[in-house]
């Protein structure tokens, strides 16, 4: 897992460290301390840790004027054990919202597990985007998805169809942003 870093082409665009609203302004990384690690694994240092002790991400970018942003996670997303929805509403996303996002893409390649606990914080979350905010996983593994669909999370968070097997990192942040506002659109008509 040391070797899998978070998507680079957009730094020149974005970066999270450099943003004086983000959760992870000021941040310094190493390319050389792996101090992050999920189980016995070591994760590449460019990860973030936002408190949870299998999930890790990377803001990609955020868009305040359009209100939307762009994440990459790894690892396991395990809300039974270390309630890590608790922890990314909490830390990272009422901080966005209060900046006035209310559109996430959750990129999810790399989510290796999803362990359920309750929908508390998921349809709390839901009820604050009411309107027109929304959560969409893209690429998540089936297993995963399904372990969701199983918790009833689907009544939250938009995957499936064209959201499972998309070609993202192909267009800059604007372009992915309107190709997901177009999947998120048709469904919702």
């Amino acid at each position: 897992m040391h070797n899998i870093e978070p998507f680079f082409n957009w730094r020149h665009l974005y970066t999270a460290e450099s943003d004086s609203r983000s959760y992870f302004y000021g941040k310094q990384y190493s390319e050389f301390e792996f101090t992050n690690r999920i189980y016995n694994f070591v994760l590449h240092p460019q990860w973030d840790d936002f408190g949870s002790d299998t999930l890790f991400i990377k803001i990609l970018f955020v868009d305040y004027d359009e209100g939307y942003c762009i994440i990459e996670m790894i690892g396991e997303w395990n809300d039974a054990l270390t309630n890590d929805i608790m922890l990314f509403k909490r830390d990272i996303a009422e901080d966005m919202m209060y900046y006035g996002v209310n559109k996430f893409i959750f990129v999810g390649e790399n989510v290796l597990n999803y362990h359920a606990s309750d929908d508390c914080y998921y349809e709390e979350w839901f009820e604050e985007l009411s309107g027109n905010g929304w959560i969409a996983l893209l690429n998540f593994r089936e297993h995963v998805l399904k372990e969701m669909t199983n918790a009833n999370l689907d009544y939250y968070l938009l995957h499936g169809g064209d959201l499972n097997d998309f070609n993202w990192r192909r267009f800059s942040p604007g372009q992915l942003f309107g190709n997901i506002c177009k999947i998120i659109n048709k469904r919702l008509s």
